[in-house]
């Protein structure tokens, strides 16, 4: 690259970002997105309820499954995998048998019932 086009490039846009929800994170480094969307039916014009997966990928392995994700379109990383994760948008609550009891221990709260 000659010093006027390093000069004239700028950071990489981001085009194509969708939101969605991470369904699957069994493998590393790679995610599931599922984007619901709706589209009007032609013929009787009610709005139908879609949805379409993509393979992301995630360097860092920051999403964890049930988080809100914001993916963009990249260069393809395999086969099925041309998106990558931006950012958590918004992360998911921990499941209800993770929650500590602040009381106590689970065996005491059996005794009291």
């Amino acid at each position: 690259m000659t010093q006027a086009t390093q000069e004239q490039a700028s950071p990489r846009k981001l085009t194509g970002k969708l939101v969605g929800l991470v369904t699957s994170d069994k493998t590393s480094k790679t995610r599931t997105v599922k984007v619901a969307y709706q589209v009007r039916h032609p013929k009787y014009g009610k709005y139908l309820h879609r949805s379409t997966s993509y393979h992301a990928h995630d360097e860092q392995n920051i999403s964890k499954l049930s988080d809100r994700v914001e993916i963009a379109a990249c260069r393809p990383y395999s086969k099925t995998k041309s998106w990558r994760i931006v950012r958590v948008v918004e992360a998911s609550l921990p499941p209800i048998d993770a929650v500590k009891n602040p009381e106590g221990s689970e065996s005491e709260v059996q005794d009291a019932e």
